[in-house]
C-alpha cells in the first residue's frame, strides 16, 4: 500500500485498552516480580496443556489448581485501583494476598482425602479457608473484569443469607453463613461449578489458540484480507471493519480488544474518506461486538452452553449461530453501504490498497482456522481439535520466515494464553457463585415464573422483559460472566413459554452481548469513541441504530427456529434466509433513510414495516411484505436512474 492511514500506536492502543478494558489493565513487573509473574503464566500454561492432553486431574483438584493459579497471579498483575497501574511496587497487601490465594488453590488437593472421609462436616479451618476464598474471588473479580459483575455475585450472596426478609415471590428459607460457604468452596454448585470447568478445559485452550495465531500476525493479515475483499467497494473502509472484525471475532473474545485492535486501522481510514466520527466510531464498535456471536469461538460462550444446555454437541451450537452471526454482519454491511450512497462516498483508490499478490500469499495463515472447524465438524472433542489446532498453527507458520515461531514466540503465546485466561477464570468463579445461589434458592424458577406473569403468558411480552433483564445484567460484564448470568436469570422464563432450549439461550446470549453498544453503559462504543475523538454517548446510540439486526434477529429464530437449523428442511431453510435477507436490506434502508435515492419519512416508515413483515415467519406476512418490497424496489429504482439521469444530462 502506497498511501499509509494514520494509525494509533501501539502505546495509545494499550492506553485505551486499559481505560475500557478492565482485563487489559496489568502491570508491567519488572526485576524479581517480573521473573515470578512470567514463569507463573507460564507454569499456568504448561499445566493446563498437560491436564488438557492426557485429562487424568480429578475434576475439583483441576479446578482447584487452575483458580489458585488464576487469582495468585490477579493479585500481581492487577492493581487495586487503576491510578496504582504504572507503580513500580506492587505494595505487601497484594503480595501477601498472593500468597493467600496460593494457600487456598492448595487446600483442597492437599486435603481432599480428609474433606471425604469427614462425609460434608466442616472444620474451623474448612470455614475460614472457604470463606477467605469467597473474598478473594470477589475481590480478583473487581480487578480482573470489573464492578459490575463482582455487585452482582455480592448481590446474590446476600439474597441467598437474608432470603427470610425478601419481598413477595423472592422469600425463601435463607441460607447460614456455614452453609453458603460450603456450597461455594466444598461443593461442584459454587465456585468449582459448570462455569470455572469450562474456563479450565475448554476455554483455557481456545485461549492458547487465539495467542498462537496473534504472533502468527493474523490480525494484521485479517486487515489486508479485508481491505482486498471490501476496500474499492462504496463506502469500502466501513465495510473493510464489518470484514475484518467479523474474522477477528473467530478467535476473540473481548468486544473491546477488537474494537481497539480493529479499530485503531479502520476508524482513521473511514474519518478521512468522508464518514463522521461518532459513525465511524459506531461502526467499529458494532462490528466488533458481533465478533462475540461469530462462531467457532463466540467468546468462548459456546463451550458454556455445552454444558448448560446438556445432550447437545459444541458443533451443533456453532452451525446454529452461523446464520444469525452472518445476518448481524450482513445488516451492518447493508446499512455502511446506505451511508456511504447517502453521503456520496467513494471507496479506496488503488494507491491506497495492499497488494494484493502479497496478501492472497498469506492465505495460509486461515488455515488453522478451517482446520479447528473441521476437526469440530469431525465430532473430536473440543479440547483436542483446539490442542491440534495449535500444533497446525506452528506447521503452517513455518512455511514462511517472516510468520515462522521460533522458541521465544512460543513461550511469549503461552505466556500471553495464560494472561488473557486470568480474567476470565475470575469472571467465570464469580458467576458460579451466581449459578450457587441460584440453585440453592431456586431463584431462576422463581424469576421465570415472575416474567410469565407480568406478561401474562404472551410469549413476546416474555421476549421483551427478557431483553430488559439481559441488558440490565449484560451492561458492562464479559462476554463469559454475560452469558452465564442471563441464561441462569432470563433463559428459563423463555424455555418455560415453550421455546427450545438451544434458541432461548442464543436469545439471551444476543442481548447480552449487545449491552456493549447500549447507552448508558456501552465499553465497545465508548472505547472506539476513544479512537474517533467522537461523543462516546453519541457513538452509543448510532451503533445501537446499526445493530438493529441484533434486534431483531433473535425474535426470528425464536419464533422460527429453523433459522438455527432446527427441524427444518433445506427449502424451506432457504426461503427463510432469503426472506430474512431482504428483510433486513429494507430495514437497513428505512433506518438510514436512502435506498437508491433519499427517502421521506413515510416511505422509511414502510421500508421498516416491509422488513418486519419479510423477518416474521409466517406465510401471509412473507406473501404480503414480499409484494411490498417488490414494489418499493421498483419505485426507488426508477426514481433513483431518474435523478442520476437528470445530474448527468445537467
Amino acid at each position: 500500500m502506497t498511501e499509509k492511514f494514520e494509525q494509533l500506536s501501539a502505546e495509545e492502543q494499550q492506553q485505551l485498552l486499559e481505560k475500557y478494558d478492565p482485563e487489559a489493565a496489568t502491570r508491567k513487573l519488572k526485576g524479581p516480580l517480573g521473573w515470578i509473574a512470567f514463569f507463573g503464566l507460564l507454569s499456568f500454561s504448561l499445566f493446563q496443556l498437560y491436564a488438557s492432553i492426557f485429562q487424568t486431574i480429578p475434576k475439583q483438584i483441576l479446578l482447584s489448581i487452575h483458580l489458585g493459579f488464576a487469582l495468585s497471579l490477579i493479585f500481581l498483575l492487577f492493581p487495586a485501583r487503576k491510578k496504582h497501574l504504572h507503580r513500580a511496587d506492587v505494595g505487601i497487601v497484594n503480595i501477601l494476598l498472593s500468597l493467600l490465594s496460593i494457600g487456598v488453590g492448595a487446600y483442597l488437593p492437599l486435603m481432599l482425602d480428609d474433606i471425604v472421609q469427614r462425609i460434608g462436616i466442616m472444620t474451623p479451618l474448612d470455614f475460614t479457608v472457604g470463606l477467605v476464598a469467597v473474598l478473594l474471588v470477589l475481590e480478583a473479580t473487581r480487578r480482573a473484569v470489573g464492578l459490575p459483575i463482582t455487585i452482582i455475585a455480592s448481590l446474590f450472596l446476600l439474597y441467598a443469607y437474608f432470603g427470610p426478609y425478601m419481598p413477595g415471590f423472592l422469600a425463601h428459607r435463607g441460607v447460614d453463613l456455614e452453609g453458603l460457604v460450603k456450597t461455594m468452596f466444598f461443593t461442584t454448585e459454587g465456585i468449582f461449578g459448570t462455569p470455572l470447568y469450562v474456563s479450565a478445559t475448554y476455554i483455557f485452550v481456545f485461549l492458547l489458540f487465539g495467542a498462537f495465531l496473534v504472533k502468527t500476525g493474523v490480525g494484521e493479515y485479517f486487515n489486508d484480507l479485508a481491505l482486498v475483499v471490501a476496500g474499492k467497494r462504496i463506502g469500502g473502509p466501513a465495510k473493510v471493519a464489518v470484514f475484518s472484525s467479523a474474522l477477528q471475532g473467530t478467535i476473540s473474545g473481548s468486544s473491546v480488544a477488537n474494537v481497539v485492535t480493529s479499530g485503531a486501522f479502520t476508524i482513521p481510514m473511514m474519518k478521512r474518506l468522508g464518514y463522521g466520527k461518532e459513525f465511524a466510531g459506531a461502526v467499529e464498535a458494532t462490528s466488533s461486538t458481533g465478533g462475540q456471536l461469530m462462531p467457532p469461538v463466540m467468546g468462548a460462550a459456546a463451550f458454556l452452553m455445552v454444558e448448560f444446555i446438556g445432550g447437545i454437541s459444541y458443533w451443533e451450537i456453532a452451525k446454529a449461530a452461523a446464520i444469525p452471526a452472518i445476518l448481524y454482519f450482513a445488516g451492518i454491511w447493508m446499512m455502511t453501504h446506505f451511508e456511504a450512497k447517502r453521503i456520496g462516498l467513494r471507496g479506496l483508490t488503488e494507491e491506497e490498497m495492499p497488494n494484493r499478490k502479497e496478501v492472497l500469499g498469506k492465505i495460509y495463515l486461515l488455515v488453522p482456522i478451517i482446520v479447528v472447524i473441521l476437526l469440530l465438524m469431525s465430532g473430536m472433542s473440543v479440547m483436542r481439535a483446539a490442542l491440534w489446532s495449535i500444533v497446525a498453527i506452528i506447521v503452517v507458520s513455518g512455511l514462511k520466515k517472516e510468520t515462522r515461531l521460533g522458541w521465544r514466540d512460543i513461550i511469549d503465546a503461552l505466556v500471553d494464553g495464560a494472561r488473557s485466561a486470568l480474567s476470565v477464570a475470575a469472571a467465570t468463579a464469580a458467576a458460579g457463585i451466581i449459578v450457587g445461589v441460584v440453585t440453592k434458592t431456586g431463584l431462576g424458577l422463581k424469576m421465570a415464573n415472575g416474567l410469565i406473569d407480568l406478561s401474562n403468558g404472551v410469549l413476546l411480552l416474555t421476549l421483551f422483559f427478557t431483553i430488559l433483564t439481559s441488558l440490565i445484567l449484560g451492561m458492562g460484564s464479559p462476554t463469559t460472566a454475560n452469558y452465564v448470568i442471563t441464561s441462569t436469570i432470563a433463559a428459563p422464563a423463555i424455555i418455560a413459554s415453550g421455546v427450545p432450549e438451544l434458541a432461548a439461550h442464543l436469545f439471551v446470549f444476543y442481548f447480552g452481548i449487545v449491552a456493549d453498544i447500549t447507552p448508558p453503559v456501552a465499553l465497545a462504543a465508548f472505547a472506539a469513541a476513544g479512537i474517533s475523538g467522537g461523543s462516546p454517548l453519541r457513538t452509543g446510540f448510532i451503533a445501537t441504530k446499526l445493530a438493529i439486526s441484533a434486534f431483531i434477529i433473535p425474535y426470528m429464530f425464536v419464533l422460527s427456529p429453523a433459522l438455527l437449523m432446527i427441524d427444518t428442511t433445506v427449502p424451506y431453510l432457504i426461503w427463510v434466509v432469503f426472506s430474512a435477507f431482504i428483510g433486513m436490506l429494507a430495514i437497513s434502508a428505512g433506518m438510514i433513510g436512502f435506498w437508491y435515492r433519499k427517502l421521506n419519512i413515510l416511505e422509511r416508515a414502510m421500508a421498516v414495516v416491509t422488513g418486519l413483515l419479510l423477518i416474521y415467519p409466517e406465510k401471509i406476512s412473507d406473501i404480503v411484505g414480499l409484494v411490498l418490497f417488490a414494489a418499493m424496489f421498483a419505485i426507488q429504482y426508477v426514481a433513483g436512474r431518474r435523478e442520476r439521469t437528470q445530474k448527468t444530462a445537467s
